[in-house]
Formats: C-alpha cells, structure tokens, sequence
C-alpha cells in the first residue's frame, strides 16, 4: 500500500525534492573504495554519498538484504547496480568477481569510474587501531596515543576499567591485514592497468582525505 502524500510533513517533502533536483543535475558516479580496516573508508563514504547522490552498498548489507529476501547475492546487487549511481565498499575482494562486475556494468553500457585506495602503512594503521580503548557502558572512546585517559586504562568519567574490542587487538589486526593484501592488491593492480585507481593518503587526517577525495572525483 502506498503511503498517502498528505501523511508526510510538508518540510520532509521539499527536502527530498531539493535532494532530487541536486542529484539530478549530477553526473552518475560508479565508485569502489577499497582499504584496510581502520584505513577511513567508513569516514568517507557517507560524505561521498552525500555529495554525489550515490547508493552506498557494503557487502554486509547486500549480505544481509539477500538472506532477509531469500535471494541470491548477485540479484540484491544487480538490483542496487540498476540504480544510477554507486559506491562500492568491501566488493570486489577477488579479481574474478572484478571482471564479473565489468561484465555485467557492460550490459548496462556502463563502466567503473573510480577506484578510490585508502592506501596506508600497515604500520600507521597497526598505532591507530590498537591503541583505541573503549569504556563499555558508555561507549566513550580513547585512544592510547591521540586521546588518551587521564589515567592508563581508567575512563575519566566513572573511574572504571577501558577494554579493548577483539577486533582491535594486534593478533587479529595481523590476520585481517595479511588476508587483505593476499586478496585485495590485485584488484588494485587490474584497476591500476584500466587507469582507475585514485591513491588516497589514508594516514593524514579526515578533513585532508575528504579534500583529496574530491580532486579524484572532480
């Protein structure tokens, strides 16, 4: 059943419709933003979604959208794919599924535009990730080198003990690193050879990488 128009408040309507009239007047952006974990892409792609009117779709909730629809991964993703623009987070891990998703944009007579690389050192990215520290019955977040507790290991609030997520201890960072670089560089490399990769400083802070996203889209 559709909603009645007269049910959706008069300001929420002119919002969508200023949304409409902006992101028709820009071109479509087909985007793959590829990066370890902790490397900022999830900084950057609401800002680049925002911007460029894209649909962002990351693997976890095209997963989730297919298993919800009983359908297969590929459907949910054609589905999204048909949609004008997008940006890609997470996909294609694998060379194979790089050609098979040049392989199916071609259908549409359409083509990846960009491949954004969060490139940073591994180094850098080993101090950022393992140094956060977090007070779990608030959610307030410290980071040992760039926003540390006023005591070692205490929040400053309530005086308890900070924890450490799983995914943020050194063992498992190693892990998630060595399977990216195995999987992920030659994807890089077969965009490389197609002139797509744009290099992203990943290291320097969030507002730098959002001035260099925008050079290697505009």
């Amino acid at each position: 059943m559709a909603a009645n128009l007269e049910d959706v408040p008069s300001l929420d309507l002119m919002h969508e419709l200023l949304r409409r009239m902006k992101c028709s007047s820009k071109p479509d952006k087909r985007l793959i933003l590829i990066g370890p974990p902790g490397s900022g892409k999830g900084t950057q792609s609401p800002l680049i979604k925002d911007e460029y009117c894209l649909c962002h779709l990351a693997t976890g909730d095209m997963l989730r959208a297919a298993v919800a629809a009983k359908t297969p991964l590929g459907i949910k993703a054609k589905e999204a794919m048909d949609k004008k623009g997008f940006i890609l987070d997470g996909f294609p891990r694998t060379v194979t599924q790089a050609q098979k998703l040049d392989e199916m944009l071609a259908k549409q007579g359409a083509n990846v535009d960009k491949v954004l690389n969060f490139a940073i050192d591994d180094a850098i990215l080993e101090e950022r990730i393992t140094g956060r520290w977090i007070h779990p019955a608030s959610g307030r977040t410290y980071h040992t080198k760039f926003a540390p507790p006023k005591a070692p290991g205490i929040d400053d609030v309530t005086g308890e003990p900070l924890i450490q997520r799983r995914d943020d201890t050194a063992e498992v960072l190693k892990s998630r690193l060595e399977a990216f670089h195995r999987q992920t560089e030659p994807v890089i490399d077969y965009y490389s050879k197609k002139g797509l990769v744009a290099n992203l400083p990943a290291e320097k802070p969030p507002k730098e990488v959002t001035v260099e996203v925008q050079k290697a889209l505009s």
